[in-house]
């Protein structure tokens, strides 16, 4: 039998409803008073999860406590990582921008944070990364005073950002926030610093959160394609030169589709090696100042030059010497995202400004021209590009720097993701690393050393079942070594490679070219890289010898942990095509006939 309920008075009934009635208005406006009123260190956090942020780099300071503070409410959608020195933090959030398009976010203290900070900034703005900086900044009634770190952001960052501002009032923050996320994608990516006092971020205000504002993307004019296509097909020897930022997967899988379609070589532009895949029948190379000279040639020799994304720079130009300035007498058929680069040095032919996704779909759009009779062509660049590949004809020391990248090339995973340091031991890496499949390559166009440990390191954090190895010179791990303090400290096991000849590589070189013999400040005194690895709870390995490189390596992969492999290179292994010795016995030649 069903049991009955009870019968209570109406009374009763009345008195229930009206107390869960205010209940319910209480609950509601505790949780309106919680949504309305808040820090503005909280007001930043809850930008940054409007925006998709998942990781946040830092190194904590006193300035933006309210920032750390309510990061914690979310730390479930929000990873924190905390670096050892804001230079190395981000380098992290640079690098990020890099591998995944989308801003990578740093915090950093006031003046002494924000200046260690700016050589990876000065990396975002050159190699046209996406990345948001909160620089906490002293409280405002300070200001004017020459109070304790006290500087001006937006005249010390303004020429190496898209835009710089400092935050005075709690309830701008969300305005603030969505265009700093807006402006360092939109267009040619690159840095925004955002200052932001430390008494208004502890301020309270009821302001709400704005819609995230849409990133806008540039699609190519339709008179300009059509005319592009002009161009290609009545081409006689053209290369599709590709570089810079904003390769989307789809839009490397359409430019494939194009260069294939439409019969053109592919090169690759300075550190950007992972922008067109390595296996495929068109792909011929890359550019930059160890390029293969039948490339350059190649290039040099070529009637239209299509390139995409690149800024054509010095170093992606063999010293602005590639094509003739200011009017290359090829057609040049330049593709950027932003216009600012657009004849800066060589005045192109055709100037088209897109997104690189875009630009990919409209090209694949219009009808191929017939590629056909540049068979014969492609085949060559191709077979260039192999033979390139044979480490028999480097210079060789105990260790074989190329038979060492080459086993190295066979062991990555499909998937692996490669960081990359500056310096001239990165020769070997450019030359004998096969950027195939899914494979990523990051390493800073600027120049910049210190870039490869860190942003391994955020590698193998944010994506720690990819194979994450960093290669780097003894002077880049000697500035920015330290972080592998933070990857043990966040369980991450990237693989550190050190290419150890005791000395900065690249002035060396530079001091045999202008000054023979004469050797000044460039020998370095290294500590035990394995013990340094072990003092980190990793795993460490020194290679003497060419045979000794893949077994270390396949240790340390098995390992599980951090680890650090020293390879200790020859000093006459400067580059992959002379030795220390040829350079200063030629500068020593030329100051002979010069005297």
């Amino acid at each position: 039998m069903q049991a009955h309920k009870p019968i209570r008075p109406k009374k009763e009934i009345g008195f229930r409803k009206a107390r869960l009635h205010t209940r319910k208005k209480q609950r509601v406006r505790v949780a309106m008073a919680n949504r309305q009123s808040r820090t503005g260190g909280r007001i930043v956090v809850d930008a940054f999860r409007n925006h998709g942020v998942k990781h946040v780099f830092c190194v904590p300071g006193e300035s933006y406590l309210d920032i750390l503070d309510a990061l914690i409410d979310v730390s479930n959608e929000i990873q924190l990582i905390s670096a050892r020195q804001e230079g190395g933090a981000a380098y992290m959030a640079e690098s990020y921008g890099k591998l995944t398009g989308k801003a990578g976010v740093c915090l950093v203290a006031r003046s002494p944070g924000a200046c260690n900070a700016s050589i990876a900034i000065h990396t975002a703005y050159q190699d046209a990364t996406p990345m948001v900086v909160v620089a906490g900044q002293i409280r405002r009634n300070f200001w004017g005073r020459g109070s304790f770190q006290e500087i001006d952001f937006s005249r010390m960052f303004e020429p190496m950002a898209k835009w710089v501002v400092q935050v005075e009032r709690t309830e701008d923050l969300p305005y603030y926030m969505g265009q700093a996320f807006r402006i360092a994608q939109e267009g040619r990516p690159g840095p925004v610093i955002l200052a932001m006092p430390e008494d208004m971020l502890a301020e309270r205000s009821n302001v709400g959160d704005l819609p995230v504002l849409q990133v806008n993307r540039q699609a190519p004019d339709p008179t300009q394609m059509q005319e592009l296509r002009a161009i290609l097909e009545k081409a006689e020897r053209p290369i599709l030169y590709v570089g810079g930022s904003g390769w989307t997967a789809t839009a490397k899988k359409g430019l494939r589709q194009f260069a294939e379609a439409n019969g053109l070589p592919v090169c690759c532009s300075f550190r950007r090696l992972d922008a067109f895949d390595h296996d495929h029948q068109n792909f011929a190379g890359e550019v930059g100042p160890a390029a293969a000279p039948e490339l350059v040639k190649r290039i040099k020799e070529s009637d239209v030059v299509l390139a995409v994304g690149t800024r054509l720079g010095e170093h992606a130009t063999q010293g602005y010497t590639l094509f003739d300035a200011p009017v290359p007498k090829q057609k040049l058929i330049h593709v950027l995202q932003g216009a600012r680069d657009f004849g800066r040095v060589f005045h192109p032919t055709l100037a088209i400004q897109a997104d690189m996704e875009l630009f990919v779909n409209a090209a694949n759009a219009q009808k191929p021209v017939d590629g056909a009779r540049r068979a014969a062509q492609i085949a060559d660049a191709r077979r260039q590009y192999e033979l390139n590949l044979d480490p028999s004809k480097s210079p060789k020391g105990a260790v074989d720097l190329g038979l060492c990248m080459v086993a190295l090339d066979k062991r990555l995973s499909n998937d692996a993701i490669i960081t990359s340091d500056a310096g001239h031991y990165t020769g070997w890496v450019q030359r004998f690393l096969r950027l195939n499949g899914n494979r990523r390559f990051l390493a800073p166009v600027s120049g910049a050393m210190g870039y490869s440990v860190p942003s391994a390191v955020m590698a193998k954090i944010t994506n720690p079942k990819r194979m994450v190895v960093g290669l780097v010179g003894d002077g880049g791990f000697g500035m920015t070594g330290n972080e592998i303090a933070t990857a043990a400290a966040c369980g991450a096991a990237p693989i550190i490679v050190i290419f150890n000849n005791g000395m900065l590589g690249s002035i060396r070189a530079w001091q045999e070219i202008s000054y023979p013999g004469r050797v000044s400040g460039t020998d370095l005194v290294n500590p035990d890289y394995v013990r340094v690895a072990e003092a980190h709870g990793g795993f460490g390995a020194r290679v003497e010898r060419t045979e000794d490189f893949l077994p270390a390596f396949d240790n340390a992969a098995r390992s599980g942990k951090l680890a650090v492999i020293d390879l200790k290179m020859d000093r006459e292994s400067i580059t992959t095509r002379v030795r220390l010795t040829d350079i200063r016995e030629a500068a020593l030649k030329r100051k002979a006939a010069a005297a």
